[in-house]
C-alpha cells in the first residue's frame, strides 16, 4: 500500500492519485496538498497547508514549516557523502550513516527542479528558482537562482517580486 498505516495525516489533507504516491513514517499537517509520485519517507515533518507538488522526493530529515511552496521534481538530499557500501566492501544500511537535516521555513517556495542538498535552512518567505541548487543557507526573504544557488534579490522589492514569479 501507498500510504503506510504509520503516516500521522492532519485533517482534510488532499493526496492526488494516492495509489501513486509513497508516504511511510512521516507527518503531514492539516489542509496540505500532495500530488501524485511524490515519495515523503520516515521522519518527514510537513506542516499546514502546504503543496507539494508531483515528481518531487523528500527523504528522511526534512522538515517544512507551514504554507511552504514545493514545486514539481523537486528533490531533497540527507547526505553528505553517499555510498552504496562501506570501506569493507559490504552494502550500507540505516546504522551505517547519518541523516543531516534540512528545514524550510514558514511561507517558502521551491521552484521545480530544484535540488536542495543536505543540511540546509531555506528562509522564512525565501524563494529558490527552478532548477537551482541549494548548497548553502537562504536567508529569509531571499530570492535564490542558478547552480550553486546565488541571492539575486529580496521578495520586499516590488520589482524583484514580480520577477520571481517567473522564475518558479
Amino acid at each position: 500500500m501507498p500510504i503506510n498505516d504509520d503516516v500521522k495525516l492532519g485533517k482534510n489533507v488532499t493526496i492526488f492519485h494516492a495509489n501513486l504516491v509513497n508516504l511511510y513514517g512521516c507527518e503531514i499537517g492539516d489542509e496540505t496538498k500532495i500530488g501524485a509520485f511524490v515519495e515523503i519517507q520516515k521522519d518527514v515533518i510537513i506542516g499546514e497547508r502546504c503543496k507539494v507538488s508531483s515528481h518531487s522526493f523528500l527523504c528522511e530529515g526534512v522538515v517544512l514549516e507551514n504554507e511552504v511552496f514545493i514545486g514539481h521534481g523537486v528533490m531533497f538530499t540527507n547526505d553528505v557523502y553517499p555510498r552504496a557500501t562501506n570501506e569493507d566492501g559490504s552494502l550500507k544500511t540505516g546504522d551505517d550513516w547519518c541523516v543531516v537535516k534540512t528545514l524550510v521555513k514558514k511561507c517558502a517556495s521551491i521552484g521545480s527542479n530544484a535540488t536542495i542538498l543536505p543540511g540546509v535552512t531555506i528562509g522564512e518567505k525565501a524563494i529558490v528558482g527552478s532548477g537551482a541548487v541549494v548548497t548553502h543557507n537562504v536567508p529569509d526573504y531571499a530570492i535564490v537562482v542558478g547552480v550553486p544557488a546565488k541571492i539575486i534579490g529580496d521578495v520586499r522589492d516590488r520589482q524583484n517580486l514580480q520577477m520571481s514569479t517567473s522564475i518558479l
